[in-house]
């Protein structure tokens, strides 16, 4: 998984939040949107060692959704090989343990062992310059 700290950081411009709002410095870069393919995501590592914290990144057209990488039923992650948590045949995000699948716009299991829970959101933007951001207190 990539380290968005080991990405370099320019300017901080405007940035663009799913529901058209701006903010300026709204935090490290992750990648840009380009790197993730509509209808896909790809996955971070935030730190390093035993604070380290998986979180993932999912695409759908010019929006994108973060969330933690931890299934609410086990806490395992999603992915089931590197960068892979969307079903390609439903576009939902699937739990490669049990086989949960969670809506992309909120995280909301539709079906699985964990039905009616979600995924922990992991808030990001998209700046002017077509960078994914997450966004940090």
């Amino acid at each position: 998984m990539k380290r968005p700290e080991d990405a370099p950081d320019a300017a901080a411009g405007p940035e663009k939040t799913g529901i058209g709002e701006a903010r300026v410095g709204a935090g490290r870069v992750l990648c840009r949107l380009d790197d993730i393919e509509d209808g896909q995501g790809k996955g971070f590592t935030l730190g390093r060692g035993p604070e380290a914290r998986e979180i993932f990144v999912v695409r759908e057209g010019a929006r994108v959704f973060g969330y933690v990488n931890s299934c609410p039923h086990l806490g395992t992650p999603l992915d089931w090989q590197s960068d892979r948590f969307i079903l390609d045949d439903s576009g939902l995000i699937m739990c490669a343990t049990h086989g949960a699948l969670f809506q992309i716009a909120d995280g909301f299991c539709v079906d699985g062992p964990c039905v009616g829970q979600n995924l922990e959101p992991a808030p990001v933007v998209i700046d002017g310059d077509g960078r994914v951001r997450l966004v940090e207190d």
